[in-house]
C-alpha cells in the first residue's frame, strides 16, 4: 500500500484549519485515514504547526511520501531535519 502523508481540511469556509494525516493515496483529499499526526492552522496569527514528531519519522522510515505542502510543514517544524540525520547515521 503506497502511503502519503498529506492535509486534511476542516473548519468552515474562510477559516480552515488541516489535520496532518497519513492515508492511502488512492483515497479522497477528505477520505478515511490511517492516523493523524498533527494539525496547521494559517488562519490563526503566526500561523500554527503542531506535528508528532515520533509518528511522522516513523511513518517517513516506512515509505510514506510527503505532499509539498506537508513538507515544507515538516520542514518548519523540523522533523526533515531529524529524518535526513537519521537516513546519513544508518
Amino acid at each position: 500500500m503506497a502511503t502519503r502523508i498529506r492535509l486534511k481540511r476542516t473548519g468552515s469556509r474562510h477559516q480552515p484549519h488541516f489535520r496532518v494525516v497519513v492515508v492511502d493515496q488512492r483515497k479522497s483529499r477528505n477520505g478515511r485515514t490511517i492516523e493523524e499526526i498533527g494539525y496547521y492552522s494559517p488562519s490563526a496569527d503566526p500561523a500554527t504547526i503542531n506535528i508528532d514528531e515520533d509518528r511522522a519519522l516513523y511513518w517517513l522510515r516506512m515509505g510514506a511520501q510527503p505532499t509539498e505542502t506537508v513538507r515544507s510543514l515538516l520542514k518548519k517544524s523540523g522533523v526533515m531535519k531529524s529524518f535526513q540525520q537519521m537516513r546519513t547515521t544508518q
